[in-house]
């Protein structure tokens, strides 16, 4: 019955009998759980309070920038088609505003901003709320669980390092002074450590949205597409490693560009 109140609705078909399609169940149940987790997140973060002036800004102009290189740059450097040299330009952006806010709730508004000027500018609002909704809980959320998870030290930025020990020792008759790294007994990895890891699991989550959601659900939804899933299997294998190494370079990028700023 739902759907088919939003038949026509702003472009949106509301297409659920799409051969292959992935059914409208998992999908509605998947974002129902993504909603109830981004407001659990946002209130245990402390919502929109917490964000300053310069965090807003941040996240406006990273949003922008996603916009211009997405658009105005990437569609513009040749790449095998399974290399979406847009979209990794947008994952990069993406996790330098992060590091640079590192509180929950970058990530969902960064993704809407972006949204909202690629409509403006480029796609138009057909189809919207779909892409807001789809955009902002998963790429966006993933990030926000992972700030959330690491308590705003996200790619090891505040991560305190082990502290080394002087020590004294004697070569012949001469004492020499030296530090010693103490033991790592607290178990916690460097920061350039964690931000490869942190980093590479963001790219990893990155490389599935896209294939599943819109390839076997938004697409054939909205507009009745094709559902291809020899394509989505090949997009989610192709993306998955390069999508990791972008996410891990990012990590480590995004970590010295925090101590810089």
């Amino acid at each position: 019955m739902f759907f088919r109140c939003i038949m026509g609705f702003n472009q949106i078909g509301g297409y659920t009998n799409v051969p292959g399609e992935i059914p409208w169940e998992i999908v509605v149940v998947y974002f129902l759980a993504a909603t109830a987790t981004a407001f659990y997140l946002g209130r245990r973060g402390g919502g929109l309070r917490r964000f300053s002036t310069l965090d807003l800004v941040y996240i406006a102009v990273g949003g922008a920038l996603a916009v211009v290189w997405e658009f105005n740059v990437g569609s513009l450097i040749r790449t095998p088609s399974f290399i979406d040299i847009g979209f990794l330009g947008r994952l990069f952006i993406l996790l330098i505003v992060t590091a640079l806010v590192r509180k929950v709730g970058a990530g969902m508004l960064t993704m809407f901003v972006f949204n909202l000027l690629s409509d403006q500018f480029h796609y138009g609002y057909g189809g919207e709320p779909m892409f807001f909704v789809y955009e902002c809980l998963t790429y966006g959320l993933f990030v926000d669980l992972l700030i959330s998870i690491t308590g705003g030290k996200i790619f090891g930025i505040g991560v305190a390092q082990p502290v080394g020990q002087k020590v004294t020792e004697k070569a012949g008759p001469v004492t020499v002074g030296a530090r010693a790294l103490s033991p790592n007994t607290s178990g916690i990895l460097s920061p350039t450590v964690l931000a490869v890891i942190e980093g590479a699991i963001i790219g990893f989550l990155m490389a599935f949205p896209d294939p599943l959601f819109y390839g076997g659900f938004f697409n054939p939804f909205l507009y009745g597409g094709v559902v291809d899933w020899g394509r989505i299997l090949f997009n989610i294998a192709s993306f998955i490693p390069l999508d990791t190494l972008v996410g891990a370079l990012s990590g480590v990028v995004a970590l010295r560009v925090s101590r810089v700023i």
